[in-house]
């Protein structure tokens, strides 16, 4: 198969020809046909993740069609389009019994604990607790896209915020995560406050259903902004991005008893932000974090895409080869690209 291939941290990816992959007793080997270019994969090419073992195909958000499957599989069959959670559960421990795949401790992360979506071909192990079908009105790119950014954005907004109709949301970042949070939001009929450096991107999250906008670059304190904005501070804010400043402002611009969630991931040398603890307990602020979606869940976001409540294909910039994916993985942090990049060519 052709894959995107590296044999060390930061050095600039090849297109290599490996060997197709086989699928475990439990498991499938899917045909790719889209997978999206995320910021966690940046990280991860970057010698962030521990999990990550050199060798490296990276990956993990993808849709596709099922090739080939193991022998204790029942519920999947060769044709089936399929997507998966990025955080995907074993099937056998407490918190995928308890239904909480998305922390599995033995959880199988394609791009990450093994080779990853940026080939043509991909293994994914334990699929019948991790598989989703998807249904004919949703096209690949658009599966792809909920694997990992707006399926994390799904659960942060919807089960860890626990957002309400009416609340005021405020969204720090509108990269992928922060847009997909917007668009959920606006759909549950909260109020959405989009905050970033980009005035290109604050204008895409006005077409996703912001009803403001903070442009962070302009702005003498974003967290001044918000409370003016809401006449108080956010019931919910969520951290899309995962630096320290838009971790440290997103809970310093609640309202006493709100609720921060942190999406954006915080490694590197941002793994360690400040916290206005004084603040967390003086105002009684819950803070949370989101890691992926279970694979049941899906169904709700699926449900909504088909009546037509959101629509994540519209956050999807571009659709790019594997070759042209290189420079938008390694050039993740350095890019001002509005949308997700989507590969869907890998021949």
């Amino acid at each position: 198969m052709k894959a995107m291939f590296y044999e060390m941290f930061g050095q600039t990816p090849t297109i290599a020809s490996l060997p197709d992959p086989t699928p475990t007793e439990e498991g499938v080997v899917i045909e790719v046909a889209a997978s999206g270019v995320c910021r966690s994969d940046w990280h991860g090419w970057m010698g962030h993740d521990p999990d990550i073992k050199l060798p490296h195909v990276p990956g993990h958000e993808l849709a596709g069609r099922v090739v080939a499957v193991g022998k204790s599989v029942r519920r999947f069959k060769i044709g089936d389009r399929v997507t998966v959670p990025f955080a995907s559960g074993c099937g056998r421990c407490a918190e995928c019994h308890s239904g909480n795949q998305q922390v599995c401790p033995n959880q199988f992360q394609p791009g990450f604990t093994h080779w990853g979506s940026f080939a043509q071909y991909v293994a994914i192990d334990f699929a019948e607790t991790n598989l989703v079908t998807l249904p004919d009105a949703v096209d690949d790119s658009t599966a792809a896209s909920l694997g990992c950014r707006f399926a994390t954005s799904f659960r942060a907004v919807v089960d860890q915020a626990r957002l309400k109709p009416g609340e005021w949301i405020a969204v720090h970042g509108c990269g992928g995560v922060g847009l997909s949070a917007i668009m959920i939001a606006a759909a549950l009929g909260a109020n959405p406050i989009a905050i970033d450096l980009s005035e290109e991107k604050l204008s895409l999250a006005r077409e996703s259903g912001t009803v403001a906008t903070v442009n962070a670059s302009t702005t003498q304190s974003v967290v001044e902004a918000v409370q003016e904005i809401t006449k108080g501070g956010a019931h919910v804010s969520i951290d899309a991005l995962g630096h320290q400043t838009t971790c440290f402002n997103s809970i310093q611009n609640l309202r006493r008893r709100g609720r921060h969630v942190q999406v954006g991931l915080m490694l590197g040398n941002q793994s360690k932000p400040r916290i206005p603890m004084a603040q967390v307990i003086s105002h009684e602020l819950e803070i949370y974090g989101s890691h992926g979606m279970q694979a049941w869940r899906y169904d709700a976001v699926l449900a909504m895409i088909e009546t037509g409540k959101i629509a994540p294909g519209k956050l999807i910039g571009r659709g790019i080869s594997i070759v042209d994916g290189i420079e938008a993985l390694t050039t993740m942090d350095k890019s001002d690209a509005v949308g997700m990049s989507v590969i869907t060519r890998f021949g």
